[in-house]
């Protein structure tokens, strides 16, 4: 019993990949949906004095959509929350990459998403 809640532990501990130092993380949910679907995605920042722009992207082969969110350094809110609707079917890359002075990339961080179009089958 004690194993098994170690190897729990331990896999809900692994569950973040960019890990607890990491300046940037998102969460995008649900993860999989239906078309046309609404999901949200969460980025966590760390507060900086340098994070200037939060530029947040939703990519598939035929659909884009990009927004740029400025940050006030370390005075900015540590969660942004975007919501996408109506987002069509497909397999999604959402991103999120934290800038600071002059473009200046300090942080990058990406979740998938799949978007299942009306009237396919998960089977």
């Amino acid at each position: 019993m004690k194993l098994r809640m170690l190897l729990v532990g331990l896999i809900i501990a692994s569950a973040d990949p960019l890990g607890a130092n990491a300046r940037l993380s998102i969460k995008v949910s649900p993860a999989v949906a239906f078309a046309p679907a609404h999901f949200t995605m969460r980025a966590t920042v760390v507060p900086d004095s340098r994070n200037r722009m939060l530029q947040i992207i939703a990519e598939s082969d035929s659909y884009y959509r990009s927004s740029d969110i400025q940050l006030d350094g370390d005075r900015a809110p540590r969660t942004t929350l975007v919501q996408f609707k109506s987002v069509p079917g497909g397999v999604y890359q959402v991103s999120a990459i934290l800038k600071g002075e002059g473009d200046e990339e300090l942080a990058f961080a990406r979740y998938d998403v799949t978007v299942v179009e009306s009237g396919v089958s998960l089977r």
